[in-house]
């Protein structure tokens, strides 16, 4: 029989195995080697292990379900990190760290360390029967197209009725949460020397037009839109970069603009790239360029779950804290697409995530495991 590892080995193995996804291709990395680990650890604690190849190579989703039955509780956390740069922090981020009464790295809130505290707590119950199944769900890639979440609603499983997405929360129980989604204008004008204007039509010089036209466009959302219920209540839209022409003494024949919008419940990403597009096509014919709005990434619709649900009100009672939303994005739309009733909660915060010297508080550790008992207790026993 293989010896289980303590929680803080269980960890370290964790962080010391890269599984950074991105939209780059140069660095995404698979995360087989993390999905591997979990799966031997749960199978060592009784639990059986499905493990769901995606269409990317590389890539795949843990299954673990203990018990048998129908309802049950997920427990659910994503198995990818995001990419860093190792000159901004004060030790490896792939080494797990302690000082400060914190446990610093790449992953440690974000998400990794759930799966940790997730086997600590299920230890207690290995030799109690289960009425409904526990199921652990480790997902792929959700820090750049949530293909893994996909993948689920596509295959329609697992099946539960409850789920929990560790999360960074700071233990607060998250019903709601805004939705995103990422666009590419694309501006393809003529170059040509830049002594004469005439001899081209100016990619970056419309790309100044357009931008006025999405800043009025923005204003417009966030007067349309406004949910009380978020501490930013209206949408946000976001210029993130531009990339234009290739020399001072060319006329830019190329443009391209990406932006974000956080998406409010309500707000639909299809009729909202169909405005945006409508608004500026005249800009386009009468600078005499192509342009066109592209989809960098499948749109993340909003979360919006009930308030006053079984788990939220469960949630609240086990950690003490009113459920509330965010801004930021996770896999909760599509556990709720799948009929689940579904809690965004975890330790650690939210600003520490992303970030250099990424940590997880040692104080969130006893309470994780509390909390992750006491659903157990009520959702499987």
């Amino acid at each position: 029989m293989n010896i289980q590892p303590s929680l803080i080995e269980t960890l370290s193995s964790l962080i010391e195995t890269p599984s950074i996804s991105s939209t780059l291709t140069e660095i995404d990395m698979s995360n087989l080697p993390v999905i591997h680990k979990l799966a031997g650890w749960f199978e060592n604690l009784g639990f059986h292990c499905d493990i769901m190849p995606l269409e990317e190579p590389g890539k795949a989703n843990l299954i673990a379900t203990l018990g048998q039955g129908s309802g049950g509780l997920v427990l659910a956390g994503h198995t990818d990190t995001v990419p860093c740069d190792e000159s901004l922090w004060k030790s490896s981020p792939f080494q797990l760290y302690e000082a400060n009464n914190r446990l610093y790295g790449l992953g440690t809130c974000d998400m990794k360390g759930f799966f940790a505290l997730i086997i600590e707590a299920v230890k207690e119950y290995l030799a109690t029967p289960l009425t409904s199944p526990l199921i652990i769900l480790a997902t792929a890639d959700e820090e750049s197209s949530m293909n893994g979440a996909r993948a689920l609603v596509k295959a329609g499983k697992p099946k539960a009725r409850f789920a929990v997405i560790g999360e960074p929360t700071g233990m607060n129980p998250v019903y709601m949460h805004k939705g995103i989604m990422m666009e590419r204008i694309r501006i393809i004008g003529q170059s040509g020397h830049s002594s004469n204007p005439s001899l081209g039509r100016n990619a970056m010089e419309t790309a100044h037009k357009v931008i006025s036209e999405i800043l009025n466009y923005r204003q417009e959302l966030t007067s349309r839109y406004n949910n009380p219920g978020f501490t930013l209540p209206t949408p946000t839209l976001n210029l993130g970069c531009i990339h234009g022409g290739d020399n001072p003494n060319r006329i830019c024949g190329h443009c391209d603009l990406d932006f974000d919008v956080r998406l409010m419940p309500g707000m639909d990403s299809q009729a909202i790239r169909t405005e945006i597009s409508n608004r500026l096509l005249p800009i386009a014919e009468k600078d005499q360029v192509d342009l066109s709005v592209i989809e960098l990434t499948p749109s993340i619709e909003p979360f919006s779950g009930q308030k006053e649900s079984d788990l939220v009100k469960t949630c609240e009672k086990l950690t003490g804290y009113s459920a509330k939303t965010v801004a930021f994005t996770t896999e909760a739309p599509f556990f709720s697409k799948m009929g689940m009733d579904t809690v965004v909660l975890g330790p650690g915060h939210i600003e520490q995530a992303h970030q250099p010297d990424e940590f997880l508080p040692l104080d969130a550790i006893n309470p994780t495991i509390k909390l992750l008992k006491g659903l157990i207790k009520q959702y499987c026993l």
